[in-house]
């Protein structure tokens, strides 16, 4: 995650974000081939999220 620019992570984010929308979707109709997908996308997420704010911390 520290590789990546900003714009990476804001697209990273968004991705992941859209990923989870449709694996809660699709879970809701049948089941899921991975069970543990929805947790891997959330952890993406508060990763992505903990880097952008570790970063607003050391701008300000």
């Amino acid at each position: 995650m520290t590789a990546k620019t900003d714009a990476e992570l804001a697209a990273l984010l968004a991705e992941t974000r859209a990923a989870l929308r449709a694996e809660r979707f699709a879970a809701a109709g049948a089941r899921p081939k991975d069970s543990n997908a929805p947790r891997k996308l959330r952890r993406t997420i508060a990763r992505a999220l903990t880097e952008e704010s570790a970063r607003a911390r050391r701008a300000a």
